[in-house]
């Protein structure tokens, strides 16, 4: 157990940052859901620990990249990463490819949720785009860290390179710029397109440097050219409101010093835009505008996470609406009073300095909220159906687990960050978007 405290216990109102040793208990905690609970037949990752949860494609691929770094501690042996790893890449480079409602992909790209036993279509899921690129990104990870001369090391790199080959970007445009979220074999193409900055940035870069259907140059100067540079709270950044969307392409890409035309033009990196997003986090919960319980300037985070809705309740005298799963974000919400930990852990690159004293607060103020995987998805200390302390989200999410094991390491380490930069596609896909300097050095692309 992480925990040490009880949630009665006095608040330290200034807590000590959390000890590097507590940061790889939590960590290895966390990578635990991915050796538990894959299904060791096809290496399909459950959505979350609820029953009858389907596979997500997006914890999938971040179980691929989390292999590496649990060979690298010692969570699990290479020859049990490299076994798991084949089983997965196995499955999807041979799964069913077609129109037909119930199969696994199409066109390269595959169902949000599949059924976990059979790996086909379920939930009428959409052909996601984007959590599509989180697995191929997480069998890139794959292909460069399993590099010894091996035949099962070699297949590993074949095959995810065959799979990152199959993945059409230009039909995924639909006949524009830029590239749709997804589509359904019922209705066709998903109306949405990945416009504004959101967590699209790595769909961009894998789609440019896509060795066999890559998208030009100008789909991601017309992303670009969607951008929204606001300010919040003394702080200018590219405007997201969800944590996640400042999180998921630094889980693999080193942003630090390297810049594309926009944000050469604006002083900063991505890496620094994603760190003034964390203040605005923390500002907004000191701030705490809709009056919820807990917020402050250690208890923050609001992202994609699960929640005590659908519901509504009278709290206080003010009617106040509760959202089950939803994208939650600052400073417009949506914000129910729901916060999720995972959040915080993912921004520990970024904000150490805020980060850590508020995991360690967290830690502290909550024992309840951890249990086989470390943190639990979210909690609301507003909501309480009975009157008592507030709401626990009762599972884990792959969506979260991920995130605090890679960008942990990436604080830590910078292992990941290190590795990704020896990938081809993800250099090739950089300088064709126009990213120079720092690691990457002065030479763009940028040309169809």
């Amino acid at each position: 157990m992480i925990f040490l405290a009880s949630a009665k216990s006095a608040l330290k109102p200034k807590p000590h940052p959390f000890s590097d040793k507590r940061l790889r208990t939590l960590q290895r905690l966390t990578f635990d859901y991915f050796l538990k609970e894959t299904d060791l037949r096809n290496g399909l990752v459950p959505d979350s620990t609820r029953q009858g949860s389907p596979c997500s494609i997006t914890a999938t691929g971040f179980a691929l990249a989390a292999y590496a770094v649990g060979v690298e501690h010692g969570f699990i042996s290479r020859s049990a990463a490299v076994k798991r790893t084949l089983t997965t890449l196995r499955f999807f480079i041979n799964s069913r490819q077609g129109q037909e409602p119930d199969a696994t992909g199409y066109k390269g790209f595959y169902y949000h949720f599949l059924d976990l036993k059979t790996g086909r279509r379920t939930w009428d899921s959409e052909l996601s785009t984007i959590d599509s690129t989180f697995l191929i990104a997480g069998a890139l990870t794959a292909a460069e860290y399993f590099k010894r001369d091996t035949k099962g090391e070699r297949e590993i790199r074949t095959l995810a390179n065959a799979l990152y080959a199959r993945a059409d970007w230009q039909w995924a445009q639909n006949a524009k710029d830029t590239v749709t979220h997804g589509w359904r074999p019922e209705s066709g193409f998903i109306k949405y397109r990945w416009q504004g900055y959101n967590e699209a940035l790595i769909l961009y870069l894998l789609g440019l440097a896509s060795p066999t259907h890559p998208l030009p140059a100008k789909s991601y100067q017309a992303w670009t050219e969607t951008y929204q540079w606001r300010e919040h709270y003394g702080y200018e950044f590219l405007d997201a409101s969800p944590l996640f969307i400042h999180q998921l392409s630094h889980m693999w890409i080193d942003f630090r010093g390297i810049q594309d035309e926009y944000m050469r033009n604006r002083g900063i990196d991505y890496f620094e835009n994603s760190r003034r997003a964390t203040y605005v986090q923390q500002q907004y919960a000191i701030r705490n505008p809709r009056r919820f319980k807990g917020y402050g300037e250690y208890i923050w985070g609001l992202t994609a996470s699960d929640g005590p809705g659908p519901a509504t309740k009278k709290i206080d005298g003010k009617l106040h609406r509760f959202y089950d799963y939803q994208a939650r974000g600052v400073p417009h919400g949506p914000d129910d009073g729901t916060l999720a930990p995972w959040a915080v852990v993912g921004s520990l690159p970024f904000a150490p300095e805020i980060v850590l004293p508020s995991i360690q607060y967290f830690d502290e103020t909550f024992p309840e909220m951890t249990s086989t995987y470390g943190f639990k998805c979210s909690f609301n200390p507003t909501f309480s159906s009975t009157g008592g302390e507030g709401w626990i989200s009762k599972g884990y999410y792959g969506l979260d687990q991920g995130p605090i094991v890679l960008m942990i390491e990436n604080y830590r380490s910078g292992f990941l960050w290190r590795l990704m930069r020896t990938c081809p596609h993800i250099i090739k896909g950089l300088r064709r978007a126009g990213f120079s300097g720092g690691w990457l050095g002065d030479e763009s692309g940028g040309t169809d």
